[in-house]
């Protein structure tokens, strides 16, 4: 005989489970099962390899301004350290929640990359706050280069669904984080960067990490070159 029991509770779990996100999870992950191995191996490659092209872009973005004002150089200094910040808080967030991966939580289904190991909490992707941090940062700094950034980082916090290691929500919440929190810290230090800049490049021993600004005023003639004229 079949109980209400036992007609009910696989529904209960079911309806538990979609409302954590994992409907949609399991949709995206059949689907990235479905494509073909190149794709897969891409995503694989690009949820990581996306990080990397960040920081590549911070570093250039502070060679570049080794040849500008005491401003753009203290923008590209505090931009990586906007984006420390808002990825230490999310680390803070993940201890707080403590949300399972998907890969471990959600059965029957096949994902792409390898699962975290148990305590790697889920909620908010770390990869998603690092990526849309950096894009939003350079999106004030860099304003050509931040438009194609923002996008690059929504297509970064969706390969973590798309390799099955995080929901949906997830990534979401990791890319609202990072895109609304680093800007504000960025403008937030600026005025002071800025001015610590124009002290420090005023140190010799700095100058090839912060470079000279081009509006700095020339250095004045030697006094006894001065007087040498009138002799």
């Amino acid at each position: 005989m079949i109980t209400l029991q036992g007609l009910t509770e696989p529904y209960g779990d079911y309806v538990a489970a979609d409302s954590n996100g994992a409907g949609v999870y399991r949709d995206i992950t059949e689907w990235a099962d479905s494509t073909p191995g190149w794709m897969q191996k891409l995503g694989e490659i690009g949820t990581e390899g996306g990080i990397l092209v960040f920081v590549a872009l911070l570093l250039f973005q502070w060679w570049r301004a080794r040849r500008r004002d005491d401003r753009s150089m203290a923008l590209a200094l505090l931009a990586p350290a906007a984006v420390a910040v808002v990825y230490i808080l999310s680390e803070g967030i993940k201890l707080l929640v403590r949300e399972e991966r998907p890969c471990r939580d959600v059965t029957n289904v096949t994902v792409i990359a390898e699962c975290p190991e148990p305590g790697d909490w889920s909620f908010p992707s770390n990869h998603s706050v690092i990526a849309a941090a950096a894009a939003a940062t350079l999106f004030v700094t860099w304003r050509v280069i931040g438009l194609l950034a923002l996008p690059l980082a929504a297509v970064v916090a969706f390969s973590r669904v798309y390799v099955g290691v995080h929901y949906l929500h997830d990534v979401a919440a990791g890319y609202l984080l990072g895109v609304l929190l680093a800007p504000l810290l960025l403008l937030a230090l600026r005025t002071p960067g800025t001015r610590a800049v124009t002290r420090l490049r005023q140190q010799r021993p700095l100058a090839l990490v912060l470079g000279a600004s081009p509006y700095a005023p020339p250095a004045r003639a030697p006094q006894h070159a001065r007087h040498s004229t009138y002799r």
